[in-house]
């Protein structure tokens, strides 16, 4: 497939940059400094876009077969939540008037729901400093439901996700909905290499159209 990665160089996008090579997707990397992109893989196309500008992404997204936004402006951006907004929204028109009809948004754990009608984002222990990013996943969350042109999916990551070390791609992992995921020790935990693993899946079997999913161990 040929499919474009929005935020390609950022924590996850550059793990679903390397799934997606290593099955052999072409990727269409989309970040504002393509200096950062790997010059060694001809399978990777780098364009430097401004993703506030729906009509960039248009012009960027056109003719691949699937869009990933990994977009994040940033966990230590005073304006995140405003930026987050924008950009999500941004994408989201870019990819329609492309005439593209796939697009998977990786979210936040913030609006999975820890017990019946109670968010994770909305319990005491939640750090203050993730709240503001947090806030605009959850609200660009109620925003992409209503969608329905695109066959989109929303993808919680688990609550706790550390940079990986050698070995920690398994390539296994769980599935829920709105919960989370929790492991015997009563973790939501998850290596960014078998996140990317989960979306490069789900890209390639398309299992959650138009609904959220989250996934752990």
């Amino acid at each position: 497939m040929k499919i474009a990665l929005i935020g390609a160089t950022g924590f996850v996008g550059s793990h679903i940059l390397q799934e997606l090579t290593a099955r052999n997707h072409e990727v269409v990397a989309i970040v504002r400094n393509i200096s950062r992109i790997p010059t060694d893989n001809n399978l990777v196309i780098p364009l430097s876009v401004n993703v506030l500008e729906s009509s960039e992404v248009a012009a960027a997204v056109t003719g691949t077969d699937a869009v990933i936004s990994a977009y994040n402006p940033g966990w230590t951006n005073p304006n995140i939540y405003t930026e987050f907004l924008d950009g999500s929204r941004s994408i989201q028109e870019g990819v329609k008037a492309s005439g593209v009809t796939r697009l998977l948004v990786i979210g936040g754990a913030g609006s999975l729901e820890i017990k019946p009608g109670v968010q994770l984002i909305d319990t005491p222990k939640f750090p203050e400093a993730f709240k503001p990013g947090a806030s605009a996943a959850r609200e660009y969350l109620e925003i992409i439901k209503q969608e329905t042109e695109l066959d989109w999916t929303y993808l919680s990551p688990a609550i706790e996700m550390n940079p990986g070390t050698s070995g920690t791609r398994t390539g296994h992992y769980r599935t829920d909905l709105n919960k989370p995921v929790f492991n015997e020790a009563g973790h939501s935990t998850i290596s960014v290499e078998d996140l990317a693993v989960a979306i490069v899946d789900e890209i390639e079997q398309s299992n959650h159209i138009k609904e959220r999913f989250t996934v752990g161990y």
